[in-house]
């Protein structure tokens, strides 16, 4: 079968790796001049199965009203005449209860945790290296009763089976002792010891590299216009380059992907959530975080990457704005030189932005939607590095007429219409 994979991040790249290896022709198409150019480039590095967690939570309006008004926000939100925007902040608050939240979390915990493991087979099958490590999360709370609070994620955990430990101060000083210049800012912390890192667009690239070299055909610089529709069925993917055809197509766009399929009669309640990073070279590396690190009160992940560090982090919820406003990179560098003094070299930053597909209720849609030769892996949000392996595993199954290898009940588009 012959199948056309529309998007070269992590997440289509990976469905390639999967889809080649179960015996398929396949062919990757991105705008971009290269792999993993955009949502993948450079965000905050951790693979955290534990926090597979839904940003639609009980409490969640009454602390984004918070968030919105602190000086170094993490939210930040800005209102205009969308009507895709009102509608998904609608369903997310709708998402908003003790009920769906659970349900939703089952749902992403499970992709995560295989995922997870299906990256470990994958990179010793491949050998492929991409400054990666498996030494956890550490999440550091500032005050007791961000502590205190973390007593319902811990029963998530447990219900779950996810190894923790619950850190005091002198524990998270052991498991980061970058710390020990900035341990009167935090009061403790929850460690995650299964969790990995690892940079996402190098991981893609080698990838990449690796399926070319294997007959996958990659058409990078290639604009997607449109998807054209014959007999029910995908007939074409109309490029500026001509139209590509194929037996099966997989749409992996990220945010981009609504704007493909709206045509098709297909409404994916996907938005953009803007985050940003900065990645900056290691000036003493005793200094420098060893593994990741989340701020929970500034929602910032801080992360080890060989001899930089990565930080990222914040939800900003402006439409298809790539923009870099510079007090967001204030808030970065605030919170890494909090924590972490005298740990980056000063100088230029690497300041980033990218679009992170977000569904309103956690989960993202993986499956057959609309004709009856086309897919969708989209939506993973924040976790699209954390669920790669783990979707791409799930689609390639499901593409290929095989039984998935998890289960997956509410991963596809249907669960809006029930």
């Amino acid at each position: 079968m012959r199948v056309v994979v529309l998007g070269a991040g992590v997440i289509g790249v990976t469905a390639a790796y999967y889809l080649r290896r179960a015996g398929h022709e396949v062919v990757v198409v991105d705008r971009q001049p290269g792999a993993a150019l955009e949502t993948s480039f450079a965000n905050a590095g951790e693979i955290s199965p534990g926090y597979a967690s839904p940003w639609a939570a009980p409490g969640i309006p009454a602390k984004a009203i918070r968030w919105l008004l602190m000086h170094h926000a993490p939210l930040i939100l800005r209102p205009r005449p969308d009507m895709a925007m009102l509608t998904w902040l609608a369903a997310m608050l709708r998402n908003c209860t003790a009920q769906r939240y659970a349900l939703n979390k089952s749902r992403m915990v499970g992709l995560a945790e295989f995922s997870r493991d299906e990256l470990v087979a994958l990179r010793r099958d491949l050998g492929i290296a991409y400054d990666e490590r498996s030494q956890g999360t550490l999440q550091l709370f500032r005050t007791e009763k961000q502590m205190a609070g973390s007593a319902k994620d811990m029963d998530v955990l447990r219900d779950y089976g996810v190894p923790f430990e619950l850190l005091d101060r002198d524990g998270c000083v052991r498991a980061e002792p970058g710390l020990a210049a900035a341990r009167d800012r935090f009061v403790g912390g929850l460690r995650l010891p299964n969790d990995e890192t690892g940079d996402c667009h190098l991981f893609t690239t080698r990838l990449a590299e690796r399926l070319a070299a294997d007959g996958v055909e990659f058409r990078y610089s290639t604009a997607i216009r449109a998807l054209e529709l014959s007999g029910g069925a995908i007939a074409g993917v109309s490029t500026d380059a001509g139209t590509i055809r194929g037996d099966t197509y997989l749409v992996a766009l990220g945010s981009h992907s609504p704007q493909l399929v709206r045509p098709l009669g297909l409404r994916l309640p996907v938005y953009p959530v803007k985050g940003y990073s900065l990645t900056v070279p290691i000036a003493d590396p005793a200094l420098a975080p060893v593994s990741t690190l989340l701020d929970e009160s500034y929602k910032i992940a801080i992360t080890r990457l060989g001899d930089r560090i990565r930080v990222g982090g914040m939800a900003e919820i402006s439409g298809y704005d790539n923009s870099l406003p510079r007090r967001r990179e204030a808030t970065l560098l605030h919170s890494l030189n909090d924590l972490f003094p005298g740990a980056a070299r000063p100088g230029p930053t690497g300041f980033w932005s990218g679009l992170r597909p977000m569904t309103p209720d956690g989960p993202p849609i993986i499956g057959r939607a609309g004709p009856a030769n086309l897919f969708l892996s989209t939506g993973h949000g924040t976790l699209g590095w954390t669920m790669a392996c783990g979707s791409a595993a799930v689609v390639s199954a499901l593409i290929s007429g095989q039984r998935p290898p998890i289960a997956t009940d509410g991963l596809g588009l249907d669960r809006y219409s029930r």
